[in-house]
């Protein structure tokens, strides 16, 4: 039976990072082998996150690494708890991964996961996440990543929340200089502050523009109050000669009639209902209405506005009203020609089922 000296135990630490007693462990079990050893370590670490892998890991950080003007790349790395995700070994982990990423020829995370580790070449991605795994005791998930290589124009980035949200603008362009740049980061700030779903309505499909004016107009048939006036008195005409309506409520119409915009604070629940049904119903004509379609028209322009970067209202627009389009028209004008390619937005967690903390719950469990 090898001696292990505190010497050993130490060596071995700097080696895997491994905690004190996990080392000398595995130095006991291997008879002082040091390789054997580095070995054992991995395997109990491969061994600890298959037990953690089924426990939710929603929490961490999103990373940025800007490789130079035209090359940058973001990655999501999870952890089970804010507590981990504040940890400088978690933190200088991600950043390690974002290094990875911004070299990587990966075209997939299962690709990413098995190159060669920068740090350490004789293991894998995978392997340094086990790793770290072992080390910090949490569930960690290296959740996605994404590189951008701008092969005419420039890249920007910008990081929200000490990490909650990674973006990263790409833009194509003969000029790139600090103006653009500094536009460039602007419209990477109001990413990361609106979370536009498109770059503009012309990179929405037929059919995605079809199935938001087909909810559009729905929802307008299911809320009678917000219908044009003439349609809306079709409607009312026909719940009252058609006794759809109980007496009390057209009891209540003949009385606010004279006040349409307040009707409905005063009818019954089930009168509303009952409209929206008899809407549903001519469904067919209601649509075919001019003014209803002018109706939707305006419903879905102010959607786009809202979900389309280049629709958007620019959260510095002086006049509260100029848009990124026209903000960036600006700046090009002045500054030479560019144009927003596209752009990548993480958000931690974001699609995630979030870990109910109650720790009182927790401690009292562990006391039974």
């Amino acid at each position: 039976m090898a001696n292990i000296t505190a010497a050993m135990v130490k060596d071995l630490r700097e080696l895997t990072g491994a905690g004190m007693m996990d080392c000398k462990k595995a130095l006991g079990e291997t008879d002082g082998d040091m390789d054997a050893a580095v070995e054992y370590l991995r395997k109990n670490g491969q061994a600890k996150a298959e037990k953690k892998a089924g426990r939710i890991a929603a929490e961490g950080l999103c990373k940025v690494v800007l490789k130079d003007d035209r090359t940058a790349a973001v990655v999501e790395v999870n952890s089970e708890t804010d507590f981990v995700a504040k940890n400088e070994v978690f933190q200088s982990f991600v950043a390690a991964v974002a290094d990875q990423a911004v070299d990587s020829s990966a075209a997939d995370m299962d690709a990413f996961m098995a190159e060669k580790w920068n740090q350490d070449n004789s293991i894998t991605v995978k392997e340094a996440l086990v790793a770290q795994i072992a080390k910090i005791g949490e569930n960690l998930n290296i959740r996605r990543f994404e590189k951008v290589v701008a092969d005419n124009g420039c890249v920007v980035s910008y990081t929200h929340g000490g990490g909650r949200i990674g973006v990263i603008v790409e833009a194509e362009t003969d000029v790139v200089n600090d103006a653009i740049k500094e536009a460039l980061t602007n419209v990477a700030m109001q990413i990361a502050a609106m979370n536009p779903q498109y770059l503009s309505r012309n990179d929405m499909s037929a059919d995605e523009l079809a199935k938001l004016r087909e909810i559009t107009e729905k929802s307008a048939l299911n809320d009678p109050a917000s219908l044009p006036k003439p349609i809306l008195n079709k409607l009312i005409d026909k719940a009252i000669n058609d006794k759809v309506w109980s007496d009390a409520d057209i009891a209540t119409y003949e009385e606010h009639k004279s006040n349409m915009q307040y009707l409905f604070n005063f009818l019954s629940k089930e009168a509303a209902a009952q409209l929206a049904e008899l809407a549903l119903a001519d469904e067919a004509n209601i649509v075919a209405d001019k003014i209803f379609n002018g109706l939707v028209e305006g419903r879905v322009s102010k959607q786009l506005k809202e979900i389309c970067l280049m629709d958007q209202v620019y959260v510095k627009a002086e006049d509260g009203k100029q848009s990124v389009a026209k903000y960036l028209a600006e700046v090009a004008k002045a500054n030479g020609a560019f144009t927003v390619k596209g752009y990548v937005r993480f958000e931690t967690g974001e699609g995630l089922e979030k870990k109910n903390e109650d720790f009182a719950a927790e401690v009292a469990a562990q006391l039974q």
